[in-house]
């Protein structure tokens, strides 16, 4: 770190990837419960239902997989489509918070994706039609609740009806024992207000947006220091600059700057390790948090590997960046590097993947890294 022209702290992509680590919990492992991790992470993408797992394993230090699982079955934490139409992992007081502020993104995307198809329908008389359906508590799977409505509207496809209703337009909780450990089930969806047993949390309606500046807050707790650019990356959101905004003027954010002179903001407190801090290797699931929260990922991965993070890859960290790939086939933990690793990486490497194997409890048999040779 260096302090710039105009007396402002520049970050180089050594002193973000640490901060980064830091407060994605895996710079150390946090001794902190399920729900209080997943609720400082803001969530954890969960589309693949085993995969937060995986990350919080190597965040949280004692992680046991009973621990997520009694989570999501006692309702304090939830899988619903929120950040960036994409299935999350969220504490039930933040899918609560957080919904209303998401709807118009989540129903942009979804005609983003199926525009012509469902184009001329009545999205009010839909969503009213679909919560009539679901008004009797009874979880329903997608096919089963366009069913209920294919009669009315025969025209849009299935899938294109169906995920307008659960993913935008009826705010859906996805029930256990969907993203239970080593659980394969199907999506059953049930209204988050009826699973939860509260009301989702109204929009003010005098144009003030406290939940844009509470994410605000808690994104740069999880991420920063960051971007607006990443911001809008995470979330989905576009109507963030007011939030920031407002922030700035009342002095709850510093602004630094990377190498390039791109202006970051993050809170004043917030920890930022020296560049020097060891960094740990840790196994990440596909689709991470720490890749995919941000738009410019060059903090932890090198340009010639980004594909992998959209990809469904899961990733080894070494010196806290993306160095190797990793697998589980045949009884066969195997992991590919992306460079070649010295060998006391090597055995960071091995290490770690032996404790990886014992908590994965799939009868891995033999723990392969490729080295090349």
């Amino acid at each position: 770190m260096k302090t710039g022209k105009l007396g402002r702290t520049v970050l180089d992509a050594r002193a973000l990837n640490r901060a980064t680590l830091a407060r994605q919990h895996l710079l150390t492992r946090a001794d902190t419960t399920v729900t209080e991790a997943v609720a400082h992470l803001c969530g954890l993408q969960a589309q693949e239902p085993q995969e937060p797992f995986t990350g919080l394993w190597s965040r949280l230090s004692g992680f046991r997989p009973g621990q997520l699982d009694e989570a999501l079955t006692g309702r304090t934490v939830v899988r619903t489509h929120l950040m960036r139409r994409t299935v999350h992992l969220v504490t039930a007081d933040d899918a609560l918070a957080w919904r209303a502020r998401h709807d118009a993104m989540l129903r942009q995307r979804v005609l983003g994706t199926y525009r012509s198809e469902l184009a001329g329908i009545d999205l009010d008389e839909v969503a009213a039609a679909g919560r009539a359906v679901m008004a009797d508590r009874q979880p329903r799977t997608m096919r089963e609740l366009v069913q209920a409505l294919e009669d009315r509207w025969p025209g849009p496809p299935r899938r294109a009806l169906g995920e307008l209703l659960v993913a935008a337009l009826i705010p859906m909780a996805q029930l256990p024992p969907r993203g239970l450990w080593q659980r394969t089930s199907g999506v059953r969806n049930l209204p988050m207000a009826t699973w939860l047993e509260r009301d989702i949390d109204p929009l003010p309606a005098d144009g003030d947006d406290p939940v844009g500046q509470r994410l605000l807050h808690r994104y740069l707790a999880a991420y920063g220091p960051a971007a607006g650019a990443d911001l809008r990356a995470w979330s989905g959101l576009a109507g963030l600059p007011a939030a920031i905004k407002a922030a700035r003027a009342r002095g709850e954010l510093v602004v630094l700057r990377d190498e390039r002179g791109r202006q970051l903001l993050d809170l004043p407190d917030a920890p930022r390790p020296d560049p020097d801090t060891p960094a740990p290797v840790r196994f990440l699931p596909a689709f991470d948090n720490a890749i995919l929260g941000y738009h410019d990922r060059s903090r932890i991965i090198d340009a010639p590997h980004l594909g992998l993070s959209v990809a469904g890859h899961r990733t080894v960290l070494v010196d806290g960046r993306v160095t190797a790939t990793w697998t589980v086939r045949d009884h066969q933990l195997r992991i590919a590097p992306l460079r070649p690793l010295t060998t006391p990486e090597q055995k960071a490497v091995h290490t770690e993947a032996q404790a990886l194997a014992t908590f994965l409890a799939e009868d891995i048999e033999q723990i392969h890294l490729d080295t090349g040779a």
